[in-house]
């Protein structure tokens, strides 16, 4: 019988060699881990602060009140402000979210289609951005409200933590979160300060970011500005990216605090390099692949052909309002915005000749707004603390979208005919009650909430027939969690919850057979269990340990995938099973370890079509390790680290039959340094990532009907940063 956690596949990632160091009598830290403490340093601790120190360390995920990780029964971790900000280049988060078990953020090496994060194997599968896995940013959704969410409106540069839950607690955040990751950004404090930052890197990468800081009248200020280009490691994937903040901090009364958040990305004309076999990658990892019917005398790859590439307008604004009321606070959060999108997908001519089908370009314009107020009721109960928060959630997007074919005359690459015009509306409203009680060494968690989710199509596109139509989807999803107190180093606990995954807009865009609205999609219903273990060990050693299950129902997955456009379908039954392990530990003179270790073992565990039972979740490695050897010496200003990466291998689709993405292990090297002088302080880092120089595939695009399922990634690269602060 098959080990459910294969903890030999982490075994042989230690064989590997993916940790720097030997495992045996060291525990180690994972990059961030917040539900036990290391990296869930408060602000402005660093990540590999003592356990001690760390356990104290205050969180919100989960709870939705600020709370004490090591004793909120939930794996969460934390990853600190040093480690987003001093040792790279703040554009893609999945370089700080690289060292969270459980978490596998890839980088695509492509812009246009922005990162693949995935939880436990939620949103794996995802063709483009984030979906499975909500993202929010200073409490304000980054996800729109059907689940499709963008990392790259993350502000990296002004991070202040990140928090990231994984588990049966995620399921308070609504129905497409099988994980969440929350960004919080600094606030305005003391004196005004001035910082700018230059960074370089291979294949043409640079970015020059200005920022300014500080508090005047009660009112604390962060405004910030970058922009950020790159030739592209892939054949045709240059972009630019231009990013704008500004958050505004105030106390308007007595007990209360009003935060105000604006926030803009832009990227023109960001290419897209798309998937290639697993032939050409073998060939030339940063080859586009060549389409065979191009007429011209030289042969041009896809991407060249159809020009293909996104262009991108977000923007938008929030605020958030507390109000403490003696120990229970009034909480009152609203959002509005607007993205606009114009993609060039891959369609060939011979694909877009039936008048069913809506053209290789996207081009649409959403506007999007929301609001969550809640109430959080603090008092004694049976010689224990209740704390209690009641809200409603609501969230909205509607978009004008337009489609049309990817070519003009003989020649694709140029918006042509009309093809699609319609008014596609999303809406959630969702009701929520969480509780929790702490009495001696027990603490019990609660929860339920409500999702009701509506899409409605306006089709003025009728020459194909008429789309219009609407879906409607409601469930209560409970959970319940509880934790002790072994003793006051060490605490246990059990969580479990159930799950409901509706399907985004883009998944419901197109019917297999290539048509229209896919009217007939279900949600997917699941049911989670988690236990784990928190433990100090001494006065610097911190380990994390969790066991999960999910079970699922009507599993969403890709039906078919070509050019840029995917379709979806209701499978059958999976099942994920697995174990995550996170540690820290400090020695003498300024050493500190840490490691991450990720068993999975996700599967159909019903045959459906050509499937059989046991196949694994495609996109969802079934091991992954992050380990770290650092150095830091404050009285000098300087820090050295050595890390590794290693991932088993991904499947790219359902049946396993094909070729899958080799496993790999990476070496990445960083220095960095910092000196004072008066009112300035200067800093500098440098990277050496892979430096093996290893050839291996970032991501894959799941399910590709033309099998050009494959996204390399770069051999040894380098990043060099140099940044000045000023404080008046």
């Amino acid at each position: 019988m098959q080990h459910p956690f294969r903890l030999k596949a982490v075994a042989a990632l230690f064989a590997a060699g993916a940790l720097p160091f030997a495992p045996a009598g060291h525990a180690a830290e994972a990059p961030g881990t917040t539900a036990a403490g290391p990296a869930a340093a408060p602000a402005g601790t660093s990540a590999g602060a003592p356990a001690a120190e760390a356990a104290s360390a205050i969180i919100v995920s989960g709870s939705r009140v600020e709370h004490s990780s090591f004793d909120f029964p939930a794996a969460i971790d934390v990853i600190c402000a040093e480690r987003i900000r001093d040792s790279q280049m703040r554009v893609n988060a999945s370089e700080a979210l690289a060292s969270v078990p459980g978490l596998a953020a890839q980088n695509r090496q492509n812009y246009a289609q922005d990162l693949q994060i995935s939880s436990r194997g939620f949103g794996a599968r995802s063709a483009f951005g984030v979906r499975g896995v909500k993202l929010i940013a200073d409490g304000i959704p980054a996800s729109m409200p059907d689940g499709q969410g963008q990392a790259a409106t993350f502000n990296l540069d002004m991070a202040e933590r990140i928090e990231v839950l994984r588990g049966p607690f995620s399921a308070v955040y609504g129905n497409h979160a099988g994980g969440v990751v929350q960004l919080f950004t600094r606030e305005g404090e003391g004196a005004p300060t001035l910082e700018t930052t230059l960074s370089a890197g291979s294949d043409g990468a640079r970015k020059v970011d200005v920022n300014a800081q500080g508090k005047s009248g009660g009112i604390g200020y962060v405004l910030d500005a970058s922009r950020f280009d790159t030739d592209g490691y892939r054949d045709h994937s240059a972009a630019r990216r231009d990013q704008a903040y500004a958050k505004l901090t105030l106390a308007p009364g007595s007990g209360s605090k009003l935060t105000i958040t604006a926030s803009g990305l832009r990227q023109d004309n960001t290419q897209d390099p798309l998937g290639v076999a697993w032939a050409t990658w073998r060939r030339n990892p940063r080859a586009g692949e060549t389409d065979t019917t191009d007429t011209a005398a030289v042969k041009r790859t896809f991407a060249e052909r159809y020009n293909t590439r996104k262009s991108i307008d977000h923007q938008q604004i929030g605020a958030a309002w507390e109000q403490q009321l003696g120990d229970s606070k009034l909480r009152v959060t609203a959002y509005g915005g607007n993205r606009q999108v114009i993609q060039y997908q891959a369609f060939s001519r011979a694909f877009q000749a039936p008048a069913s089908h809506s053209g290789g370009v996207v081009d649409f314009d959403r506007d999007f707004s929301g609001a969550d107020i809640s109430w959080v009721d603090v008092r004694a109960l049976s010689g224990g603390r209740l704390t209690t928060t009641a809200g409603i959630e609501y969230g909205r997007s509607k978009d004008d979208r337009k489609g049309y074919e990817n070519f003009s005359g003989a020649e694709p690459g140029v918006k042509g005919k009309l093809r699609r015009d319609e008014t596609d509306e999303v809406s959630s409203t969702d009701p929520y009650l969480q509780t929790e009680w702490a009495q001696g060494p027990w603490v019990l968690n609660a929860g339920l909430r409500h999702s009701r989710f509506k899409v409605e199509v306006g089709d003025r596109y009728l020459s194909n027939g008429n789309d219009s139509g609407g879906l409607r989807y409601s469930r209560s999803t409970p959970v319940a969690g509880l934790l002790y107190k072994l003793s006051p180093v060490l605490n246990v606990y059990a969580s479990a919850a159930r799950g409901f995954e509706t399907p985004t807009l883009n998944e419901l865009f197109y019917s297999g057979s290539g048509g229209g609205f896919n009217f007939g999609l279900q949600p997917a219903r699941s049911t989670h269990a988690e236990a784990g273990v928190k433990a100090q060990l001494g006065g610097g050693t911190r380990i994390d340990a969790a066991v999960f299950q999910v079970k699922t129902t009507g599993e969403l997955v890709v039906d078919a995938a070509s050019g840029g456009r995917t379709s979806y379908r209701n499978a059958s039954k999976t099942l994920r099973r697995g174990a995550e392990v996170s540690a820290e530990t400090r020695f003498e003179h300024g050493f500190s370890a840490r490691v991450a270790l990720t068993a999975l073992r996700a599967v159909y565990d019903q045959a459906f079509g050509s499937v059989l039972k046991g196949s694994r979740l495609p996109g969802v490695p079934n091991a992954y390790a992050y380990g770290e050897l650092a150095w830091q010496s404050p009285s000098r200003g300087l820090g050295a680290a050595v890390e590794t990466v290693a991932s088993a291998r991904v499947y790219a689709e359902d049946s396993n039959k094909e070729q899958a993405a080799p496993g790999y292990t990476l070496v990445n090297l960083r220095l960095t340094a910092q000196q004072d002088a008066g009112g300035w302080r200067f800093k500098q880092f440098a990277r050496l990532n892979n430096a093996v120089d290893r050839a291996y595939v970032g991501s894959v695009i799941v399910g590709d009907t033309n099998k050009r399922y494959f996204e390399g990634a770069p051999g040894r690269n380098w990043q060099l940063g140099a940044g000045a602060q000023y404080q008046f």
